[in-house]
């Protein structure tokens, strides 16, 4: 089975890409525009696996996809490739209006043209699968409810916004044209191979060069987490086994406010690495003014793809989070050259409303 992997390079695309290529049977193509967060490092184990190659394209780029797609014989496209930072999508709208939304729209031409040139055997077992997010949800109160599949969406920031706006171009090209579509909506994502302006990595970097750890508001902002391994598990079924025309929400039944994050991290390192002086971790966390439209909860409700495809998370929050820290602490390598040329920590998203 061949596979055409979108945003490779990144976080989640990159796990997706390493776990594929375990499988012998698979051949995995990942394409990717390496824009700031894309990584080839973070292809290092499998970049010279004979099942796995790499194109340098942009989704935006409808010819270059729809020439990859002939060339590898593609039977599956996992789309991942988008901006995924709501800070920045803050700061920078634009780019997000053009990659998640304009880029899916000519990925979805090409997988079109493609679909209908292939021969019969070939066309009924292709499938678009496009990974999205739960924010296309909304927010839900601290006292209760869950996102589940037919949560109708309500975005807040113009990532979420443009996430959604392609959530919707999916289905319409299914229910017009007939494309063979299946959707995730998942929870927020950790583990090894993180780029460092989300939370964790940047704490745990932050923490690491003895400056100040960011807390939104009061930190109570509430969040779902989800191993990123277990995510590219999910991601497999969904794409192989998944019901055309149907979404599956994928999340990892660990709700943490941000503050309780930060704090586990500064435990787990005041063991691991402990400070001079004796101090905790703890000690370098100040809270900051709240980004405009922070969501309040995040929350999954994961039964559909547990019952209809078997999946279900092997890592708890605890046991993620130890095997992330420990994977950063071991791995300055991938991450050193990032905080000196990419990406040092400064505070993203800060544009208020009267401001943007």
């Amino acid at each position: 089975m061949n596979f055409l992997v979108t945003g490779g390079a990144g976080f989640i695309g990159s796990a997706v890409c390493r776990h594929l290529c375990a499988n012998p049977a698979y051949r995995v193509t990942n394409l990717d525009k390496l824009t700031y967060a894309g990584n080839l490092a973070s292809l290092r184990p499998v970049e010279n696996a004979h099942n796995y190659r790499f194109a340098h394209a942009d989704i935006c780029d409808e010819r270059a996809v729809l020439d990859i797609l002939r060339r590898d014989d593609i039977d599956i496209v996992m789309n991942l490739a988008a901006e995924s930072h709501v800070d920045r999508s803050i700061d920078g709208p634009g780019a997000f209006i053009e990659t998640n939304i304009v880029g899916t729209y000519r990925i979805l031409n090409a997988a079109l043209e493609y679909w209908r040139g292939l021969p019969e055997d070939s066309k009924s077992r292709f499938r678009f699968h496009h990974v999205s997010t739960d924010e296309v949800f909304g927010d839900l109160p601290f006292d209760g409810g869950m996102f589940v599949e037919e949560t109708p969406y309500a975005p807040s920031s113009p990532y979420s916004a443009s996430k959604a706006a392609s959530d919707h171009l999916v289905r319409a090209w299914h229910e017009t044209y007939g494309l063979p579509v299946v959707l995730s909506n998942c929870s927020n994502n950790y583990g090894p191979y993180h780029f460092p302006e989300k939370l964790i990595p940047l704490v745990i970097l932050n923490a690491l060069d003895e400056k100040t750890l960011p807390v939104y508001g009061a930190g109570a902002n509430v969040r779902d987490w989800l191993f990123v391994e277990d995510h590219a598990r999910a991601l497999e079924l969904v794409a192989t086994r998944g019901r055309p025309g149907e979404s599956y929400n994928v999340g990892g039944n660990s709700e943490r406010t941000n503050l309780s994050v930060v704090e586990t991290i500064c435990d787990l390192l005041d063991t691991r690495r402990p400070r001079a002086g004796g101090k905790s971790y703890r000690d370098l966390i100040s809270f900051v003014t709240d980004r405009p439209g922070h969501d309040r909860r995040y929350a999954i409700d994961a039964s559909k793809i547990g019952r209809d495809l078997g999946w279900a998370p092997s890592e708890n929050f605890d046991s993620g989070l130890a095997r992330t820290v420990d994977w950063f602490l071991d791995n300055k390598w991938w991450w050193g050259p990032i905080r000196e040329q990419r990406y040092a920590g400064e505070r993203l998203g800060e544009a208020r409303k009267e401001g943007v």
